[in-house]
């Protein structure tokens, strides 16, 4: 294991990485909407763009991670996703048709999703290797999102909406310089064991938790895209959406370390009950708020609803999966979670805004929040002893050791009644 003195020269060009890639997810999910809209795009046609990314992510992130599994390198393939952005974004500033952005928008998302789950890669190697938690390196993520997230604002109210893709190219363009400066892994993106997932699937727990995840999600995609227009209909500038966003981003900080530090005290479920009711609570009042300044002092609740759950979620699928199936049940969470429900959300969450409005819009968001939630309890109270067969025993056939199965309900008893 390396001194922490020979961590020095590696994690800090990793969190300065970090740092800087999340300023361009602030204008992906923020910023992009209010561009859109600034060139006179419908709100369902900002939500047709929208779903295109989790759309596309489901193809790039497999995609770049076979090249970075065959050619054994991590660094170029950021490089190369990295100038592809740039040069989208350039030919996004100079397009105004609808169609012709529908096309560019969807080769720039082709190399703006699979450079988090590399990033991430990197630093867990990395932070594994110099025996440091990876949160001490995905916590900038947070910092820099807060960072960006005010200092875009600021910067697009003194610019204009029509120069966001400006701000995409010079960020992207540090983001490249900094690139240079991370050492190389050879590790390559954890991807998917085709012949593990019909023994994940067999998990009905795990099935469960997939379904409550998913309607959580759409919810909070539904969120996300349309967060921003809300803010500009009531009147935000770019400063004060700017402000919201640093309200939401700072406010998990703390959250992370805290669960990081003691959050396996507490058990898994009513933690996530607790976040999908502060979801449910948090778009609900989004609905009824009446003017721009309300909603930025809601977005508080960022921390209480997706901090809690992010973290907790995580854990207990980690629980849930065998290590050697990790990868596996890791990709199809993130499909859950991001792409699917990105990709729903996004095509009938616009029509939704556009037709019903935004009080309904967000009264639909909140309830499928508040199945999540249900969903969660009802799965608290349900459950009882249970013996938790490795995937591995489901997918050869085998029936659990008798002696193991009992060692595995006693340890799992004696987990729960300390918390996780």
């Amino acid at each position: 294991m390396r001194t922490s003195s020979s961590a020095r020269p590696e994690l800090p060009w990793l969190r300065a990485f970090t740092f800087t890639i999340f300023g361009t997810s602030v204008l992906v999910s923020s910023y992009f909407p209010l561009f859109y809209s600034q060139l006179g795009f419908s709100n369902s046609q900002i939500g047709l763009l929208y779903a295109l990314g989790p759309m596309i992510s489901l193809v790039a992130n497999l995609l770049w991670s076979v090249a970075s599994d065959k050619y054994r390198t991590i660094k170029k393939i950021m490089l190369i996703l990295l100038i592809g952005q740039i040069i989208m974004s350039a030919v996004l500033s100079v397009s105004t048709k609808f169609s012709v952005i529908v096309l560019v928008i969807t080769i720039f998302y082709f190399f703006f999703y699979p450079v988090f789950p590399l990033s991430d890669t990197i630093a867990i190697n990395a932070a594994k290797r110099h025996n440091k938690n990876f949160i001490t390196v995905r916590i900038f993520g947070s910092i820099g999102y807060a960072f960006f997230a005010l200092f875009i604002g600021y910067v697009l109210t003194t610019i204009g909406s029509s120069h966001t893709m400006w701000v995409a190219m010079g960020i992207a363009a540090i983001a490249l310089l900094i690139t240079l400066f991370i050492k190389d892994q050879d590790s390559p993106v954890a991807k998917m064991d085709m012949s593990g997932i019909w023994g994940i699937l067999k998990q009905k727990e795990l099935l469960w938790f997939f379904g409550c995840v998913f309607s959580l999600a759409i919810a909070v995609r539904m969120n996300d895209v349309f967060l921003t227009v809300t803010l500009n209909s009531l009147g935000a500038t770019e400063n004060m959406i700017g402000w919201s966003q640093l309200a939401s981003s700072m406010s998990e900080i703390p959250i992370f370390l805290l669960l990081s530090l003691y959050g396996e005290k507490i058990k898994e479920l009513p933690l996530l009950v607790f976040a999908s009711l502060m979801f449910t609570t948090r778009f609900f009042l989004v609905g009824i708020a009446d003017s721009a300044g309300m909603i930025v002092v809601i977005q508080l609740l960022h921390s209480v609803s997706f901090g809690v759950f992010y973290v907790t979620s995580i854990r207990m699928l980690t629980r849930l999966i065998p290590d050697h199936y990790r990868a596996t049940g890791m990709a199809l969470y993130t499909i859950v979670w991001s792409s699917a429900s990105g990709l729903l959300s996004g095509t009938f969450g616009g029509v939704i805004f556009e037709e019903f409005g935004r009080h309904n819009f967000y009264l639909v968001a909140m309830s499928f929040a508040l199945f999540a939630c249900l969903g969660f309890v009802s799965r608290y109270f349900i459950r009882g002893p249970r013996v938790r067969m490795q995937v591995g025993d489901s997918l050869s056939g085998k029936q659990p050791n008798t002696s193991a199965a009992q060692a595995t309900t006693t340890a799992s008893t004696k987990e729960e009644s300390v918390g996780k």
